[in-house]
């Protein structure tokens, strides 16, 4: 397949949603519009980031419609399809050729897991064949998954038979299979790098874009980042570096990246609301501890102005 590879820092949104719980879908404009102006270049929307997997397919299909209009061309929208149930992948794939995304990705099942490359590749091959105008990314991330089959040999299988297969999103800090996977048949396959803590280090390996959850609300940093890397200025790319852990080590302490994450983008006026059980709401003194502990590190100052 002809394709354009991707590049640049690709943001994983959170999917907006009223305080019943409702999909927001009218809050996707403005965060596309923030989006642009922060440099990020496209968008992997109903991952992990997004809750898709607290979603219903018509949801998911709802936010992919409004991604793509609220884009309108200036950023790439991958649609995360995957899901533990086979015919609704190959649904969600449908609906976003059909809708004008750009690509599909889809993580394994991960309640009856496969037991070998070869059933995941049979997996993957219906849910890629349902849209077979768009590449598609096999999102690897065993932490949330518990599938831990070699990468390295899902691209060599799967490469012979998901003529469509681009590559992966690859959220694992293996850095060893994650170099393997870029060499892999002179660079044949995309490596779309997915710890946003350690992306210096996807930058040095090969990689040439990343998908991440802080992209949201510190694209500036990464951005800055990516520059600098590029430029040969290790020393400042190692410092901006140091300082989106600072940001990591705060979502941390407020029960993670999507949990932290949203509350954040609440804070820069981007209101997502609150997450889908059983991720627990933000309560009011945890939005203002969360607050001062950004101005402790600058993050406004850094970040947003």
């Amino acid at each position: 397949m002809e394709r354009n590879k991707l590049t640049g820092l690709i943001a994983a949104p959170f999917t907006p949603m009223y305080p019943c719980g409702n999909i927001n879908l009218s809050a996707i404009q403005g965060y596309a519009d923030w989006l642009v102006k922060t440099g990020i270049a496209g968008v992997f929307i109903c991952g992990t980031t997004g809750e898709g997997v607290s979603m219903t397919v018509e949801e998911r299909c709802n936010v992919t419609r409004e991604w793509v209009r609220a884009s309108a061309g200036r950023l790439k929208v991958i649609v995360h399809v995957g899901t533990n149930c086979q015919a609704d992948a190959m649904a969600l794939a449908k609906n976003a050729q059909e809708e004008g995304a750009d690509a599909i990705a889809s993580m394994a099942p991960n309640f009856f897991k496969p037991s070998n490359v070869n059933d995941l590749v049979g997996w993957f091959e219906p849910v890629a064949a349902a849209a077979p105008e768009l590449p598609f990314y096999y999102y690897n991330m065993p932490s949330m998954t518990g599938v831990y089959l070699p990468v390295e040999d899902f691209l060599v299988e799967g490469g012979k038979r998901i003529p469509t297969l681009a590559g992966v999103k690859f959220t694992h800090n293996n850095l060893m299979e994650m170099n393997q996977c870029i060499s892999l048949e002179g660079g044949r396959f995309e490596v779309l790098h997915g710890y946003d803590e350690i992306l210096i280090c996807g930058l040095a390996l090969g990689t040439k874009a990343a998908v991440g959850s802080t992209y949201n609300y510190a694209g500036v940093i990464y951005s800055r980042l990516m520059k600098c890397f590029e430029e040969g200025n290790l020393e400042m790319a190692r410092e901006l570096q140091k300082y989106s852990v600072e940001i990591v080590k705060v979502i941390i302490k407020y029960g993670g990246g999507i949990r932290g994450g949203k509350a954040i983008m609440k804070l820069i006026g981007i209101d997502c609301g609150e997450c889908r059980l059983p991720i627990t709401k933000f309560t009011d003194s945890e939005y203002a501890e969360l607050k001062s502990d950004l101005d402790n590190i600058d993050f406004f100052e850094k970040c947003i102005k």
